[in-house]
């Protein structure tokens, strides 16, 4: 059996840390890896970003759990009160929000793909920048008929 490349993997024992550290470094900076050892609990090593968006996908899960445990108002309400930003959208923005959030939450929490929530939260706040901005409100002016160019 030929030995896997150093980059999928997931697990390496402590000495592998000290004798390849280049090679669990660039594992890691791919992917959480386990480091293994003898005189104690397993630790895991992550790039920062990794562990960013852990934290990140946790702080946004307390926020759903808090809204999901509230009884008062639509989901959009509850949410708008956790996410004052969505209070820019209209009403059915706020609710096509509210609820792409929560499945895309519910993905990333299946899946352990934080960045499918983060994504999806950013996405929404963004859209609510703009609209707050006034971008969006300017008439669209179609053109009706189509103009031929030439090739370049």
């Amino acid at each position: 059996m030929a030995p896997q490349p150093f980059n999928t993997r997931t697990s390496f024992q402590s000495s592998e840390l000290s004798r390849s550290s280049a090679d669990v470094f660039a594992a890691a900076a791919d992917h959480p890896v386990r480091v293994t050892r003898r005189d104690g609990e397993s630790l895991v090593l992550m790039s920062e970003s990794a562990d960013s968006a852990r934290i990140s996908l946790l702080e946004l899960a307390a926020q759903l759990v808090a809204v999901s445990t509230s009884t008062e108002g639509t989901l959009a309400a509850r949410m708008s009160d956790r996410f004052p930003w969505m209070l820019a959208l209209s009403p059915a923005d706020q609710e096509a929000c509210a609820n792409d959030v929560l499945a895309a939450a519910r993905a990333s929490f299946a899946t352990n793909q934080p960045h499918l929530a983060i994504a999806e939260l950013t996405s929404w706040r963004e859209t609510a920048t703009a609209t707050a901005a006034g971008l969006g409100k300017e008439p669209v002016e179609w053109l009706d008929d189509a103009e031929a160019v030439e090739r370049p």
